[in-house]
């Protein structure tokens, strides 16, 4: 079937929903203001049971169906904002000073809150839907912390979905694919002390710009020499800071930072032994101490075989078979549902939102309010499909 009737009419107050959350953006664990409101959304829908604080500052509400059945499905969006400065000129642009939704997550929320209302309302379904609203998504690992504080068990979960906007993508259009759909996200910082001095005399000094370029350089040859040319691995020097404005000093430090995206976990280890052996081996040469501070970010997220057919056959149901792809190539970003599929079962999907004026993370990115009764309509499709009633 298409989209839903009600889903479509939900859109409008859902809307209203995101571009207050849109206009009230929070960082990281900070979501106070969006989960209180989520939470209060939730209790006037009459879910039956909503439980904040759950990973510090997620909130988790429980739908019952109207049939018994221990099936329990559930379904996650994100919170958090990012640290950026809107850029744009859109009634609802964001109220506060170096902060903005530019990852969509504020449209994330509202359509899956839009789906909790539905669900509240119709509970035709038989088993428990489990809407989850993590913080933390952007960098703190808000998936992890729930996972941690026993959201599964808790609630009963059994299956965990997750869907992302997808700028560029037609509007509506879900794009997905079994196993590794997004990559893991290892960051780097690489401190390099040497000896400074007069940049007359070079010959008395150990210089750190130097080694570190000898460094940058040879870092690129790690994913050419040493990586399987079939498989995909990036490795990104981001950052390169040293001296000061004067131009006749040579400093005493250098410090490299960036990040490593693999898509399998031997993959990943090769990126981290190389990695250590380049540095250390150039460092030694080049007469400059060195610390490397090399920290495993976001695993693999790993969609599974099963559920993400499932996901799939469910949004060709709202959005029609033309509209659905499953070979996807692996996006290289990195994303936290990682954690609750490493915890359960599940698949994390891509919701296409057409063309926008800033991609995702962009300054003058919007989330596209037109894709609203399409999300609404896959969560709820999802949750009548997968705990049908006999």
């Amino acid at each position: 079937m298409p989209i839903i009737n009600r889903a479509a009419e939900l859109a409008e107050d859902a809307k209203v929903w995101r571009r207050d959350f849109h206009q009230h953006p929070e960082l990281q664990y900070e979501v106070h203001r969006t989960a209180a409101r989520v939470a209060e959304l939730l209790t006037s829908f009459g879910v039956d049971e909503v439980v904040s604080g759950i990973g510090r500052t997620g909130v988790v509400g429980v739908i019952r169906g109207r049939a018994p059945s221990q099936r329990v499905i559930g379904l996650r969006a994100d919170m958090d904002a990012l640290p950026l400065q809107e850029i744009t000129d859109v009634p609802h642009k964001s109220t506060v000073p170096g902060k903005m939704h530019a990852c969509g997550h504020d449209g994330h929320t509202a359509m899956l809150l839009g789906a909790a209302r539905y669900l509240a309302e119709t509970r035709n379904f038989a088993g428990n839907a489990v809407v989850i609203f993590q913080p933390a998504e952007e960098g703190g690992a808000g998936g992890r912390a729930m996972v941690d504080d026993g959201m599964m068990e808790r609630f009963g979960i059994q299956e965990v979905y997750g869907l992302h906007n997808a700028p560029g993508l037609p509007l509506g259009m879900v794009a997905t694919r079994a196993g590794a759909v997004m990559a893991a996200a290892d960051t780097f910082e690489v401190r390099l002390t040497g000896h400074g001095g007069h940049a007359a005399r070079p010959n008395k000094c150990v210089d750190p710009i130097v080694a570190g370029a000898q460094i940058v350089t040879a870092l690129q040859s790690i994913v050419a020499r040493n990586v399987d040319p079939v498989e995909s691995a990036v490795l990104s020097i981001t950052r390169f800071h040293s001296g000061t404005t004067a131009d006749n000093i040579i400093p005493q430090t250098a410090v490299i930072g960036g990040t490593v995206r693999t898509l399998n976990e031997e993959i990943r280890r090769l990126m981290d032994e190389r990695f250590k052996a380049v540095v250390n081996g150039l460092a030694s040469g080049m007469g400059v101490d060195v610390e490397i501070d090399y920290e495993w970010g976001y695993p693999v997220v790993v969609n599974h075989v099963e559920q993400t057919a499932f996901a799939a056959d469910v949004a060709r149901s709202v959005v029609g078979p033309d509209q659905v792809t499953t070979d996807m190539p692996p996006k290289l970003g990195g994303e936290d549902f990682a954690y609750m599929l490493q915890a359960r079962p599940g698949a994390f999907v891509f919701m296409g939102i057409g063309e926008t004026a800033g991609g995702l993370h962009h300054p003058a990115y919007d989330f596209n309010d037109e894709v609203i009764p399409h999300g609404i309509s896959y969560w709820a499709k999802l949750v009548e499909t997968a705990m049908p009633v006999e």
